[in-house]
């Protein structure tokens, strides 16, 4: 299985920005995809999540209202769909991919960094 975060950059605050994790190697029908960031110094957090199936998503307190989460599955790509930046946003993204019945997350992509300028 492989995730290719892409979509990092730099974005001003108030800006947007669309990460992409393009999945590979198997199906994902019954999986869980995510999105995490990691602030420098700080621990990986979670921050939204879809079933590849049904489409029911998750979103950490912290983003909701600003971030959506999507998926292609035609594409077989997770996006995550990031407005009303800031600062504190910034962070790596990583998409992480789980089965939906297993607790912990089994696959992980290289991350993606993502600065917001204040």
């Amino acid at each position: 299985v492989q995730l290719q975060a892409s979509g990092g950059g730099l974005v001003q605050a108030g800006g947007s920005l669309r990460l992409s994790c393009a999945a590979s190697g198997r199906t994902f029908s019954s999986y869980l995809m995510g999105w995490f960031r990691q602030a420098p110094g700080k621990e990986r957090k979670f921050v939204a999540a879809i079933t590849w199936s049904g489409g029911s998503t998750y979103y950490a307190d912290s983003v909701k209202g600003r971030f959506i989460i999507s998926r292609d599955i035609a594409k077989n790509t997770v996006y995550l769909q990031m407005n009303s930046l800031t600062p504190e946003d910034t962070a790596v993204y990583y998409c992480a991919a789980r089965a939906v019945m297993e607790s912990e997350y089994k696959y992980w992509g290289q991350g993606t960094l993502v600065t917001v300028s204040s």
